[in-house]
């Protein structure tokens, strides 16, 4: 009798990825979203992802499944979370490992069984398929927990940027207002960015400076982890 590949002893489940990519418009944390363009969940908005192939790691295809469906390439993508909840999916027993990444918005573009995607402000979310709502609010949690240990805004800003747009990254992420001056302070108390002698009118009576990260600095402490408190 021939062999077939697949066939095991002991059911098994279909395991997918799921992607939740935020990216930040220098107002506003934005998230990239997919709408469905086959069931279940026809025309709903999902995260990116898919089924796993049986020869891949979870991150490679977490990687293939939003390239195909969104054209995003080389984005850097870390494991928070797997779902397990017998009932999520309506067509098997389906298994998700969810991944997180924070990259600069660009142009994306639907392909794959993707009709549409699109990026939204955390305040413009529609309702989403399956049990990614509560996969967005456990994102939020992980990413908001990871700003006090881990230093963010180099996947998310231009390479220049002004005090007042990095500060309204993290207000955007924690959902808090900062006092401006105690802000840049810690900042540069970190000596996670450098001024530079450039400047920029952001309105027609100020003028501020441009600032960079110290690339080295953001990596050791983004490999050792900090403790920034406000």
């Amino acid at each position: 009798m021939e062999d077939k590949k697949y066939c095991y002893k002991y059911p098994h489940p279909a395991v997918t990825t799921d992607c939740v990519i935020f990216g930040f418009d220098g107002t506003k944390l934005q998230v990239l979203l997919i709408e469905r363009g086959i069931e279940p969940y026809k025309g709903k908005w999902a995260f990116p992802g898919g089924f796993l192939n049986p020869d891949e790691t979870a991150e490679k295809g977490a990687l293939r499944e939003l390239q195909e469906e969104t054209g995003l390439r080389g984005a850097y993508i870390e494991q928070f979370n797997t779902y397990t909840n017998p009932n999520r999916d309506p067509r098997e027993r389906v298994i998700t490992i969810a991944y997180y990444a924070l990259v600069r918005i660009q142009e994306v573009k639907a392909g794959d069984d993707a009709a549409r995607a699109k990026w939204f402000s955390l305040d413009e979310v529609p309702q989403l398929a399956f049990d990614h709502d509560m996969i967005l609010r456990e994102a939020m949690v992980r990413l908001r927990e990871r700003i006090h240990f881990k230093p963010v805004g180099f996947e998310l800003l231009p390479e220049k940027f002004t005090m007042k747009e990095l500060q309204s990254l993290y207000e955007a992420i924690l959902d808090v207002k900062f006092e401006r001056r105690n802000f840049a302070k810690k900042m540069l108390h970190y000596d996670l960015v450098t001024q530079l002698d450039e400047t920029v009118w952001p309105t027609a009576k100020r003028e501020a400076y441009l600032f960079c990260f110290n690339k080295e600095n953001y990596e050791r402490f983004k490999k050792k982890g900090f403790q920034l408190e406000f």
